[in-house]
């Protein structure tokens, strides 16, 4: 069966991703590891700090694709000409390439959106406004002309949410309902799954076909059951499997979704062909 894994980064990537021993974010990896279930050891990650150990990390768990997403925000900025540079030799590898119209005006991320689809050819665009200098949520008045453009351009959006979102109070999917009902052609691909508020994006997604969640990691512990439920029945059609590695290891999350007891047809789906969809791959 074909895997699509979207949400995969290798540790090189950036020093949070674990890039280096004996740093904050190192430990803070190998923390994040322990709390969403890694069995074994919880530095598993270190093999994706060159391409080579990336890329075999990803053919040893079969993955069709792995999406590598970037992200911007003031306290994490990864350059798309990066993400590209990591993304373009490897046919196994796709990219998303992140802006920030609170950091650099709107008028100059719609610029980045076009040069990152047209010419690094990337595959969406990021956006973190719970993670945006003051923390903002995704109804914002700010980045309804990215939608905009987006809807336009048939560019799907990811959208990060979750628990380490530096306000909890901005980790709320009734906000992101306003912007599916706003921007009903938009593809929205919500990395996270906005746990712990999981009923909330499985109410949100209920009522708005262009949401596509993706709990990766928090789809394994406590909370991540609505979700995980409700992909096997009306979310089927949306829902998008996700390792977020380097925090789980790519293998072990595929072996674990198996075990949910999805029936087949569904799994397809999940695995692959709604991401393919979303994502426009073939």
């Amino acid at each position: 069966m074909k895997i699509i894994d979207a949400r995969c980064r290798p540790a090189f990537l950036h020093p949070f991703f674990g890039a280096q021993d004996n740093t904050i974010e190192f430990e803070t990896a190998k923390w994040l590891n322990r709390r969403v279930g890694t069995r074994g050891d919880a530095a598993h990650f270190v093999k994706s700090r060159t391409i080579e150990g990336f890329l075999d990390e990803a053919r040893s768990a079969r993955l069709a694709y792995a999406i590598v997403v970037g992200r911007k925000t003031p306290a994490q900025q990864i350059d798309n000409e990066f993400i590209s540079q990591i993304v373009t030799p490897h046919k196994e590898l796709l990219g998303v390439a992140g802006v920030d119209p609170a950091l650099d005006g709107v008028g100059e991320a719609i610029k980045q959106i076009d040069y990152a689809i047209d010419v690094l050819k990337l595959k969406a665009i990021n956006i973190e406004p719970g993670f945006a200098s003051p923390p903002r949520h995704p109804d914002d008045r700010l980045y309804f002309p990215i939608y905009e453009h987006l809807s336009k351009r048939k560019i799907p959006l990811t959208l990060m949410s979750g628990p380490t979102t530096p306000d909890l109070s901005f980790n709320d999917p009734a906000r992101l309902g306003l912007v599916a009902a706003n921007f009903p052609t938009l593809s929205i691909v919500v990395y996270h799954g906005y746990y712990p508020n999981t009923a909330g994006l499985v109410g949100a997604a209920f009522r708005y076909e262009n949401i596509f969640p993706v709990p990766d990691m928090y789809g394994f512990i406590t909370g991540g059951e609505p979700l995980i439920n409700a992909a096997k029945t009306f979310l089927q059609d949306q829902f998008l499997f996700g390792s977020s590695y380097p925090f789980r290891p790519i293998k072990q999350s595929i072996e674990d979704f198996k075990a949910f007891g999805f029936e087949e047809a569904a799994l397809k789906k999940l695995f692959f062909d709604n991401a393919a969809r979303v994502f426009n791959v073939e």
